[in-house]
């Protein structure tokens, strides 16, 4: 079985890849390999900045709605993902979210949980689990500026926790 996240370096930039096809999900394994990559980055004197992207033409799709079954049924633990982004947030290096395509729910929750965000043209992101009566567990809520907001106005984020 293949990685569902790597890291090479290129040049003094740490660049962490989620490859869990076909729409790179936030299956069991992969946001703590992001987690694990931004604190390995952070601990590699030779790597200055640290930039996650989706392989493929999805950044992350959200959720992998069949772990929701087994957490109901007992079979899997609840993961905390709030908890884990907030690990990811808190990253000592600039971290630049690559969003090549779509980032929706989870996905765009763990987009917002770097410090900057680069998005191709094509990129579509979304909170589609408010469609059907749920909160955006992650920090989205908190961490989606409001709609019309001018992004002069905001505050920047911060470098180092």
């Amino acid at each position: 079985m293949s990685e569902l996240v790597t890291m090479t370096t290129i040049r003094r930039i740490g660049v962490i890849t989620i490859d869990n096809p076909p729409v790179n999900a936030l299956s069991p394994g992969v946001p703590e390999g992001v987690r694990n990559l931004v604190k390995a980055a952070n601990a590699d004197e030779r790597i200055d900045v640290i930039v996650v992207i989706g392989a493929g033409a999805t950044f992350v799709a959200g959720a992998d709605i069949n772990e929701f079954a087994k957490v109901a049924s007992g079979q899997a633990p609840p993961l905390n993902l709030r908890d884990i982004f907030f690990e990811i947030e808190s990253s000592a290096k600039p971290l630049v979210m690559a969003l090549n395509g779509t980032a929706l729910g989870g996905g765009l929750e763990l987009a917002m949980s770097g410090h900057y965000r680069v998005l191709a043209p094509t990129a579509k992101v979304g909170q589609p689990e408010v469609n059907l009566g749920l909160i955006p567990g992650a920090g989205g809520t908190q961490r989606l500026p409001p709609q019309g907001s001018d992004p002069d106005s905001l505050p920047a984020a911060p470098l180092s926790p």
